[in-house]
């Protein structure tokens, strides 16, 4: 494999290299490096400015993520491990080859393979993870030990549920004068002049409502969504964040709430929750279903205000008219309403199935849901609800 210095990382035939550059930093972070979202994305802006010759990604890199000189050594190796190269060398600064540890390779870009040393522009082999492959993929199109594996990744997912103003104050750095405050504060000093006293509004954790689809269609998907259900719900319980209600659609409702909350295990909630749902990979009457949730629950307040998420592909065998009714009346309740659809993200989808054409003037989103990554991309649409 060539390592000359500068030579270019560019992805294979099909390789998106935001992706690659994303995981790179998704990489950083698992070894301790802080790359947040802005930093992130100046690094892919950076790469895009500079190019993709080894060295630019080097630097681009090193300039835009690294914020503290413990950060060099473990940029370094990371690079080196995920690129499958070596960083360029700065000077006469000597650099020893570390053994590189990679879980699958990418077809070689042309002139890759069997290049020799005089090859005027050696091309380097591009290495990424199948852990970020996988991240990737349909969860339809996943064997048993692939989908094992991608129950592992759920942990990797940080759920941050969103919030909402309150009415209350709070003190603050900055804001507003707090003139109550400020008042007592010169009573005890005697009159004599003291620090400006501030308050802002407080925030209060804003429900999240997730409308699981169990039917047969839906099948493929419904355990990796009951599983990113029981992770919202956790969530809610450890950080002490809002409400979380989930429900399943098919031919019934089924709140399953209790059980997603009072099972820790991941692999034994999805057992209880498949004990309770009566209609697993049954119909689909998402119409009438909705009506049931609208009239026993939306208007009792669990919709009120939240962030409401329907995971399902919009095949209805009743009348569409009034799945279109209920989820205008769920918009008119919600502060949100959010359709996950797993064939959103397939490469050709239209969305022409008659379900899904009469909800789309009452949504807010029509976004994916068939993969992890765009489970991640989920999550962060509901934080900044």
């Amino acid at each position: 494999m060539p390592t000359a210095t500068g030579a270019t990382p560019s992805p294979a035939p099909g390789q998106d290299v935001d992706v690659l550059l994303v995981g790179f930093g998704r990489a950083l972070t698992a070894a301790g490096v802080l790359v947040t979202a802005d930093r992130a994305q100046s690094f892919v802006r950076a790469v895009d400015a500079l190019g993709t010759q080894g060295q630019d990604v080097y630097w681009a890199g090193r300039a835009t993520v690294c914020s503290q000189p413990d950060d060099l050594a473990v940029y370094d190796r990371v690079f080196e491990t995920w690129f499958a190269g070596h960083r360029p060398r700065q000077g006469a600064r000597s650099h020893t080859p570390v053994q590189r540890s990679v879980e699958a390779s990418i077809e070689d870009a042309p002139g890759g393979a069997g290049a020799g040393p005089d090859e005027e522009q050696p091309q380097l082999k591009v290495l990424a993870s199948t852990t970020e492959v996988l991240r990737h993929r349909d969860i339809a199109d996943l064997s048993n030990a692939d989908k094992a594996r991608l129950d592992a990744l759920f942990a990797g997912l940080s759920p941050r549920l969103p919030t909402r103003p309150s009415a209350r104050r709070r003190r603050a750095s900055h804001g507003e004068v707090d003139a109550r405050a400020l008042l007592r504060e010169q009573l005890r000093r005697a009159g004599e002049i003291g620090p400006v006293r501030y308050r802002r509004k407080a925030r209060r954790p804003r429900p999240v409502v997730l409308l699981v689809d169990v039917s047969g269609s839906m099948n493929p998907y419904a355990d990796a969504l009951l599983r990113l259900a029981h992770l919202l719900v956790r969530a809610s319980r450890s950080r002490r964040g809002g409400r979380v209600e989930v429900f399943t659609i098919g031919t019934r409702l089924t709140r399953l709430t209790p059980v997603l909350r009072t099972v820790r295990a991941a692999p034994a909630a999805l057992d209880a929750c498949g004990r309770v749902v009566p209609d697993w990979s049954g119909g689909t009457r998402l119409g009438e279903v909705l009506a049931a949730f609208v009239d026993r629950w939306g208007r009792r307040g669990v919709a009120r205000g939240a962030v409401v998420v329907i995971c399902s592909d919009g095949w209805e065998r009743g009348d569409t008219a009034q799945l279109a009714e209920q989820v205008e009346h769920l918009s008119r309740l919600a502060h949100r309403v959010v359709w996950m659809n797993p064939h959103r993200g397939k490469a050709g989808y239209q969305p022409v199935q008659a379900g899904i054409a009469a909800v789309l003037p009452h949504l807010d989103d029509f976004v994916a849901g068939h993969s992890l990554a765009a489970f991640g991309e989920l999550l962060e649409l509901i934080g900044d609800a």
